[in-house]
């Protein structure tokens, strides 16, 4: 079973065989670490320690290698951005000023 993790730093996509990733595996493109909170379905920038799993251990650092035991792949942050953005042009544009 090959799932894909995406890369939080450059966006990049990599199958992941088995379905886990190594909390020393790196992304091929930029090098940056993939075991990372940013990288996790459970990644919420807005939730409590900014993880919406509830018996996870805090981590501090989100772009960082870490020992989770909770850490599932994920889309790298990138859909969390994504709606922010939208949201942000959607309240700009009604708030705009009319000429």
């Amino acid at each position: 079973m090959a799932t894909k993790v995406v890369c939080y730093a450059c966006g990049a996509e990599w199958p992941v065989l088995g379905g886990t990733v190594g909390r020393r595996d790196e992304c091929a493109k930029c090098r940056a670490d993939l075991h990372v909170c940013r990288n996790c379905v459970h990644y919420d920038p807005v939730a409590y320690n900014e993880c919406r799993e509830p018996q996870a251990d805090v981590v501090r650092e989100k772009d960082r290698s870490n020992f989770c035991d909770y850490f599932e792949p994920g889309s790298g942050g990138r859909a969390v951005a994504d709606k922010k953005k939208d949201l942000l042009a959607a309240a700009e544009a009604l708030f705009k000023k009319k000429p």
